[in-house]
């Protein structure tokens, strides 16, 4: 069975939508659910793909997590072996070399909450609630949670939300510095689209580069991100798509990027 949609969309098909599609358990993402979602990831990081939406079906619920009727009959051993895959699966998202924007409406909560701080940037509606509940039911993130929210709202809100275990308005989320977009519910998925075309309109290894840099120097000492930076730099330079784009500057045109 299909629980994840997978879509080409935009005008040259360079936008990729994939829609989690288990709507009967407010998209908790099981193993088959995982897998899915793996796989269209992998299959998308050798494409012509430039952009990725990461979004939901049901306006009522983004993904409540990690489906706990089904690891209600694990053993120890097959839970931490579904564990490894729902791992590989948060850290496929993450390093992904594309962008990805997760587009955001309704709950959004444990593992659901992580797969959102593994993408590049958020769109959320005023309806969504996000939230890391684990401490309430005895454990901890375990897809990035704790790693990735600091850099979004800062370590001390951080460990509020996380050891709280609170539900986060879209508002507050907002205040705090999460959201790229806090739009209507009715709105997003056209924002969304709007935001994804104005990368993609781009020259794909360029944006990558960007989205690498900005990922490795941050928190980096300057002594050594310079480093880094100057490296990523250089491998624009020595790109097709670097000639065309000086080439459409002087000759007053829009660039046609072909990602070499």
């Amino acid at each position: 069975m299909a629980f994840v949609e997978y879509n080409r969309i935009g005008e040259d098909g360079t936008i990729a939508e994939i829609i989690l599609n288990r709507p009967e358990s407010r998209n908790a993402f099981n193993s088959e659910m995982a897998t899915q979602i793996l796989e269209i990831f992998q299959n998308i990081a050798s494409s012509d793909v430039r952009v990725v939406l990461l979004t939901s079906s049901n306006s009522k619920s983004f993904c409540s997590g990690a489906d706990l009727k089904e690891r209600n009959n694990m053993t120890e051993t097959e839970w931490k072996e579904q564990h490894k895959l729902f791992q590989t699966m948060f850290n496929t998202i993450k390093e992904l070399k594309q962008p990805v924007i997760a587009v955001v409406d309704g709950y959004a909560l444990a593992g659901g909450f992580e797969m959102i701080l593994n993408c590049d940037m958020i769109v959320a509606a005023k309806t969504a609630t996000f939230g890391l509940p684990e401490v309430t039911r005895g454990i901890m993130p375990g897809g990035g949670g704790t790693r990735l929210l600091a850099k979004g709202i800062g370590i001390q809100k951080a460990k509020e939300w996380v050891c709280t275990g609170k539900l986060v308005t879209a508002e507050e989320a907002d205040r705090a510095g999460l959201l790229n977009y806090l739009v209507e519910s009715d709105e997003i998925r056209e924002i969304a689209i709007v935001l994804a075309e104005r990368i993609a309109n781009n020259a794909p290894l360029a944006v990558q580069n960007c989205k690498v840099a900005v990922e490795e120097m941050f928190g980096m000492p300057d002594h050594d991100a310079r480093k880094i930076e100057i490296e990523l730099y250089n491998r624009c330079i020595n790109t097709e798509d670097r000639l065309e784009g000086v080439l459409a500057f002087v000759e007053k045109r829009t660039p046609q990027f072909s990602g070499k």
